[in-house]
C-alpha cells in the first residue's frame, strides 16, 4: 500500500541554491490554528532556514498564514518553531553544521499518511555562482540533446 503524503509547501529554489548533502525528516512543533492553516495549504517555505541551539533545532522564517477563523489567541506567521528530532540525530547535526558552508534547509513541509506535520530537511552547503552557471548550461545541454534525439526519431 503506497504512503498518502500531502505537500503543503516545497522549496524549489533550495535545490538551486544550495548542493544538497543529505536530507531527514523532523516533526515540527504546532499549534492548533497551524494546524488548521496548515491544512488549508497555506505555508511558504521562502527564506527559511533551521538552526541548532541549546540542544534544540529551531526553524526560522517558516511562514504559517493565520487561521482565518481563529480567535484573538492566533499564531504569529513567523515564530521561531522547534522540529522534533532524536538527540543522536541533533548530535550530528550539530558537528556537521559547525563545519564550514554547512546549513540546514527545509526542503518539504508535508502531512504523512497518519496525518502528521513534517518536515523535510536538507544538510547543504552553498553554491557559488558559477556553479549556478555550470548547473544552468549542464541542463540546457540535456536539454539539447533530447530534442536532437526527438527529432531523428
Amino acid at each position: 500500500m503506497p504512503e498518502r503524503v500531502r505537500v503543503v509547501a516545497e522549496n524549489r529554489r533550495a535545490r538551486h541554491e544550495y548542493f544538497i548533502e543529505e536530507t531527514l525528516e523532523a516533526g515540527i512543533a504546532l499549534t492548533g490554528t497551524e494546524v488548521k492553516s496548515l491544512r488549508l495549504g497555506r505555508a511558504s517555505l521562502q527564506d527559511s532556514f533551521a538552526w541548532v541551539e541549546s540542544g534544540e533545532v529551531l526553524l526560522y522564517n517558516l511562514h504559517i498564514s493565520p487561521y482565518e477563523k481563529g480567535n484573538r489567541f492566533n499564531h504569529d506567521p513567523k515564530r521561531v518553531r522547534r522540529l522534533l528530532l532524536h538527540k543522536a540525530e541533533i548530535r550530528r547535526l550539530i558537528g556537521k553544521t559547525r563545519q564550514r558552508g554547512y546549513t540546514l534547509i527545509p526542503l518539504k513541509l508535508y502531512f504523512n499518511s497518519r496525518g502528521l506535520a513534517k518536515v523535510e530537511l536538507a544538510l547543504a552547503k552553498g553554491k557559488k555562482l558559477h556553479d549556478r552557471r555550470e548547473d544552468i548550461a549542464r541542463r540546457e545541454a540535456e536539454r539539447q540533446i533530447q530534442q536532437s534525439l526527438r527529432r531523428r526519431r
